[in-house]
């Protein structure tokens, strides 16, 4: 099959498709932002860095079981380029799939992924319950407390810092700014 380009329209039909769960669309729509966001201060393709920020999670609704893994099985069906496929299943690295993040692209959503719920849960507990006046500080503060948001894989947070080059700070303000862009998708 040839590839072609996706698009966002493309992108969230599909996306819509295969979740239902609105948790899991907003996290979604949190992480377009945030990959949204750092393209445009890489000079990257920001379009390309948000749809795949967008269905990187594509499968895990449906396939928890095959999270990642299907998601590659799906794009490919559907002609999506390897490196939109290579950045979406990589994402998983060290806890579903092997495939380790080797682009910006993908090294970022890689970082950014897990970031984005320890943030949303951060917000939620402000008197704001919104990303508008969060800042990176009060995130540091909570990430030292091991019991907040106890889900979130900080290991993939640091390594994702670490692969980038970027100070955890600088990283977790990155996501904020991205975050904030979208905040009425994202009802935060």
């Amino acid at each position: 099959m040839e590839t072609h380009t996706p698009t966002r329209e493309e992108a969230l039909s599909l996306l819509r498709e295969y979740n239902k769960s609105d948790s899991l669309l907003k996290h979604a729509y949190a992480v377009e932002g945030v990959m949204r966001y750092m393209a445009s201060k890489r000079g990257e393709d920001e379009e390309k860095w948000a749809i795949v920020g967008l269905i990187h999670d594509l499968d895990y609704e449906r396939f928890p079981q095959e999270h990642c893994k299907k998601t590659r099985e799906l794009l490919e069906q559907r002609g999506w380029p390897e490196e939109y496929i290579q950045a979406a299943v990589s994402h998983g690295w060290g806890i579903c799939v092997d495939e380790e993040p080797t682009t910006d692209l993908a090294k970022t959503l890689y970082a950014m992924e897990e970031l984005t719920g320890l943030i949303t849960a951060a917000a939620l507990v402000r008197p704001s319950k919104s990303v508008t006046d969060l800042e990176a500080r009060s995130v540091i503060k909570k990430w030292k407390d091991r019991s907040f948001a106890a889900g979130v894989n900080r290991p993939i947070i640091e390594k994702g810092a670490e692969m980038l080059g970027v100070d955890l700070r600088d990283l977790v303000s990155d996501a904020i700014m991205g975050m904030r862009n979208v905040r009425e998708e994202i009802g935060l």
